[in-house]
């Protein structure tokens, strides 16, 4: 059984993805891992992360996966008995150097996809190291990555949703080299994602093509005063929903998702599309069909469009901007549930109608999609509700006081 390892950026992400079908979660620590900018945990909040784990069966790894200093290196020694009595199955670690210290304290090793592994070779070494796991470099195609598993002594895990580096493995210095900031030490502002002016210098060199590939196509775009924008550093997104059986049948231990750093929403809709597909062909192989709503859905959340990366071939469309078909609009908050009715009192500042669909996220609920199929005010049905007064939708999952209310609404991919 292949595991579903699905981010956690805080603890709305991390109720959201486990209720989603998560059979493991990673998340980060502050100043360990590589993701700065998202909200992460302090090593106070370990022990409430496993034991919200615990109660869905599942398994806790925690990113520690930066470039570390000698300064950080010491430190991260130093809490690795506090790390290990939380309960926390395993660390995420791009440095070798610490394998020993982790897997001493009775916590699993699991080389960072920073390592770049890319051999059979360099996993038998990890293995004598003592490392249980390691992510494979993303610039490997699945026959590769199916060649490597077979010779492996240890398990393997790849990428199969989210956003892609440009750099190899994301070992990358174009933030550092404009801003001061750097990707490897998880502070990355991602320049590689902005629209690009793109000039040429007049000159007597000459560019010589040797290149096999006859398409080599970036996407540039004329601008009113004469210089051309590009995306060409910023790679559309994985996504691999049409090829689980494929990934299944390579053999590896672990599908991993990215996203950290994106919403509840994100991470509950994409957890929940791949365990549908995962269990659909575990279930019955020979009768496995991908199913369109599948691809409907993880479109509907952020996402720059979508690719396979390496898996199949070399990707060469460059990504745009957010290609979601909605936008989240902050609309309200919940007041109280009733359990009997089940029935939430939402406090709105928008206005809402019978079949808009709204998400609610919490800390204890996650988050929760729901299209509303019933209002009422005073105890009256209602089809519209103006903004600025209290309802009651009809909403079979419990939700909480004070759980924050979204609205999707529809928007314009041209603008």
């Amino acid at each position: 059984m292949v595991e579903l390892l699905a981010p956690a950026g805080n603890f709305i992400s991390l109720r959201a993805v486990l209720e989603n079908g998560a059979d493991a979660v990673y998340f980060g620590l502050d100043d360990y891992n590589m993701r700065a900018n998202a909200k992460n945990f302090s090593l106070n909040d370990l022990s409430k992360v496993s034991k919200i784990a615990q109660e869905y069966g599942a398994k806790t790894y925690l990113c520690t996966n930066i470039i570390l200093n000698e300064r950080l290196a010491n430190e991260l020694n130093s809490n690795l008995e506090f790390i290990s009595s939380s309960e926390i199955d395993g660390l995420i670690l791009s440095d070798i150097g610490l394998i020993e210290q982790t897997v001493s304290h009775g916590l699993e090793a699991h080389i960072s996809v920073q390592e770049n592994v890319t051999n059979s070779y360099t996993l038998k070494t990890l293995k004598k190291l003592g490392a249980k796991r390691a992510i494979l470099s993303r610039e490997l195609s699945l026959e590769e990555i199916a060649e490597i598993t077979k010779k492996s002594p240890i398990e393997t895990e790849i990428f199969i949703h989210g956003a892609i580096c440009m750099a190899i493995s994301g070992r990358c210095f174009l933030s550092y080299g404009l801003y001061g900031r750097s990707a490897n030490c998880g502070d990355c502002l991602q320049p590689c994602r902005k629209n690009w002016t793109l000039t040429y210098e007049e000159g007597e060199d000459n560019v010589v093509n040797f290149s096999d590939v006859e398409d080599e196509r970036f996407i540039i775009t004329g601008s009113d005063d004469g210089s051309y924008r590009t995306n060409f550093f910023s790679p559309k997104d994985m996504c691999m929903i049409e090829y689980i059986p494929e990934l299944l049948k390579s053999g590896v231990a672990s599908f991993k998702i990215e996203g950290r750093a994106r919403s509840p929403d994100y991470g509950a809709m994409v957890t929940g599309i791949y365990r549908q597909a995962i269990d659909s062909y575990q279930d019955d192989p020979l009768n496995y069909n991908v199913k369109d709503e599948w691809m409907d859905e993880l479109s509907s959340v952020f996402n720059r469009g979508f690719d396979t990366n390496f898996y199949f071939s070399t990707p060469f469309e460059t990504s745009e901007d957010n290609q979601s078909k909605y936008i989240k609009k902050d609309i309200g908050q919940v007041v109280n549930y009733y359990n009997k009715v089940k029935a939430a009192e939402i406090r709105i500042w928008d206005d809402l109608n019978i079949g808009d669909k709204i998400i609610i996220q919490g800390k204890t609920t996650g988050s929760i999609t729901h299209v509303i199929d019933s209002m009422q005010i005073e105890g009256k049905s209602v089809e519209h509700v103006k903004k600025g007064c209290n309802v009651a939708i009809a909403i079979p999952t419990k939700v909480r006081e004070k759980d924050f209310v979204y609205k999707l609404v529809e928007r314009d991919i041209d603008d």
